[in-house]
């Protein structure tokens, strides 16, 4: 494939975090791509994506959401699984560079206001207090700040009648 866009990878690892179960709507997979990468990458771009990862046939359109296909999906296997979000990108956009085109495929045309709409969903879903599953959970306070993590030691049924006879 070429030339390999940022966006594309984006778009393809934003596609594998929401689509693992079901085919994602547009606004999960914005919202993935804001959780993989902390920025939301242009409405024009993201359009621009879509249409060329469609045309390549490595995502597709089914039960009004969007998936990725066989060949994106081996595209995506080969990183590790701890490695973090730049990482995986370079690595996918190394894997785009070497993929080349397999027949004809549908196109996805998503215009530039669709996708507008789909941002302005996702910042409206952050600022609501609903449960958002895709944005990262904040870490819990510690209870007691003085000893953090401390309880009394286990003891065994057995050591407490030995104590007690």
């Amino acid at each position: 494939m070429y030339p390999v866009h940022d966006v594309d990878a984006i778009l393809l690892l934003a596609l594998s975090l929401a689509s693992k179960r079901r085919p994602a709507e547009l606004v999960e997979i914005i919202a993935a791509a804001d959780l993989a990468q902390g920025v939301i990458p242009p409405e024009t771009k993201l359009s621009d994506s879509f249409y060329r990862l469609s045309e390549y046939g490595l995502i597709c359109a089914q039960d009004g959401g969007y998936t990725l296909t066989a060949d994106a999906q081996q595209i995506l296997s080969g990183h590790a699984r701890k490695a973090k979000s730049q990482e995986r990108i370079y690595d996918i956009k190394e894997n785009l560079a070497d993929f080349h085109l397999n027949g004809e495929h549908t196109i996805i045309l998503l215009t530039v206001e669709q996708i507008a709409v789909a941002i302005a969903e996702h910042q409206a879903a952050k600022k609501s207090p609903g449960k958002n599953l895709l944005v990262p959970k904040p870490k819990p306070a510690e209870i007691d700040s003085k000893h953090p993590g401390s309880r009394k030691p286990f003891k065994s049924f057995a050591a407490r009648r030995r104590k007690e006879g």
